[in-house]
């Protein structure tokens, strides 16, 4: 009677067992058979403006450093630091007496030799007559010929003389070579200057326009020519030129520059080359020596696709992949290939195509293979 009991209790847990595992079953099956909703981004190439951000330092248009041309005593200083000079302004004077007293000898030694050249000169030509007659020897004629082309060979002599005394006396007015802002001075009146001397009286800079000099890596620009030349970007024309520029602060300069030239030489030390560009500083806010950044444009992308960062997920090996969804409504990984960052999404470059759809929300629930229920992506 007791075994009887207890093989009824084995049997009445077996049932029990087998219920709830049959429960269970069919629990599971009508989750697998409930297709989870994933939001999808049907891929849609678009035409897009490549840009490329750059660091580069502003440089004045025009730089000339004040230099005097003779030595002598700065007797005044004519400009105020900072203040815009004009080209031709005198900024300097230097202590002219000694020149002019360099000139006022000079003119009076062609004096000197003019009034004793007047009696040789008569005499010459006097000789000249005579010699062809016979009534004076040659040598005497060649004597007086030789005394007359020496005084005109010294008065030209000393004209030139004349020449450099006068242009170091206009040289005693230290004048600006070019119009911009000056610097400061670092000479003071009663300072002795001498010419060319290293150290410049001043600066002047011009600062309207400026330039922007640029420095982009040789491995950059191989790759931009190279998409060029495969037509995957195509000049955007005269807009390719124009430059933007952004402020340390982040602020964007209401002018755009223009691009003068690219360098053909490359920096050793840095593997980079100077892309100049022209600026226009009319508020003169952009000064020598600041650092910004110059956003250029590379080309036009005509069939570029975009996706958002987050449906853009990395393997183990930190691959890029997308989970796309196929005809089937089945989900399916896709590898893909990243070309750079724009704004909140990534411009890929190899692995997906027109039509295309990815997901991007609701890959929390998804996995390989199973069968989800696409809706469209509102996040657009």
């Amino acid at each position: 009677m007791k075994n009887k009991i207890l093989v009824l209790i084995f049997v009445v847990i077996a049932a029990c067992y087998c219920f709830i595992f049959s429960a269970c079953e069919k629990k599971r099956d009508i989750q697998l058979q409930i297709s989870p909703e994933v939001s999808v981004l049907k891929i849609v190439p678009v035409e897009l403006t490549l840009t490329t951000e750059l660091p580069g330092r502003v440089n004045p248009f025009r730089i000339a450093e004040i230099r005097p041309q003779v030595s002598g005593i700065l007797k005044k200083k004519l400009f105020r630091e900072g203040d815009y000079v004009n080209e031709g302004e005198v900024l300097y004077e230097i202590d002219e007496r000694p020149y002019r007293e360099a000139v006022s000898n000079v003119e009076a030694a062609i004096r000197k030799i003019l009034a004793n050249m007047e009696s040789v000169r008569a005499k010459y030509e006097r000789y000249s007559e005579l010699v062809n007659v016979g009534a004076i020897s040659r040598q005497e004629f060649d004597d007086v010929s030789a005394q007359y082309k020496q005084l005109q060979a010294e008065i030209d002599y000393l004209k030139a003389q004349l020449e450099i005394a006068r242009i170091n006396l206009e040289n005693t007015k230290i004048k600006a070579p070019i119009s911009g802002k000056s610097g400061r001075s670092f000479f003071t009146e009663g300072a002795l200057v001498t010419s060319h001397q290293a150290q410049a009286l001043t600066v002047i800079q011009q600062i309207d326009p400026v330039y922007v000099d640029i420095s982009q890596s040789i491995n950059d620009l191989s790759r931009l020519k190279k998409r060029l030349e495969e037509g995957r970007l195509k000049y955007a024309g005269k807009d390719q030129e124009k430059v933007s520029i952004i402020l340390e602060d982040g602020r964007i300069f209401p002018h755009e520059g223009t691009i003068q030239f690219k360098d053909i030489t490359v920096e050793q030390t840095t593997g980079t080359v100077i892309i100049r560009v022209l600026v226009p500083n009319p508020e003169a806010f952009l000064l020598p020596g600041m650092f910004v950044r110059a956003v250029i444009k590379e080309g036009i992308n005509r069939k570029a696709i975009l996706v958002p960062q987050n449906a853009v997920l990395r393997d183990t090996k930190a691959n890029p992949f997308v989970y796309v969804v196929d005809k089937e409504n089945k989900v399916k990984i896709r590898t893909v290939s990243i070309d750079r960052a724009v704004k909140d999404k990534w411009l890929i470059s190899e692995g997906l195509w027109e039509g295309d759809l990815v997901i991007v929300e609701g890959i929390q629930k998804i996995r390989a293979g199973i069968p989800v229920k696409p809706v469209i992506y509102k996040g657009e």
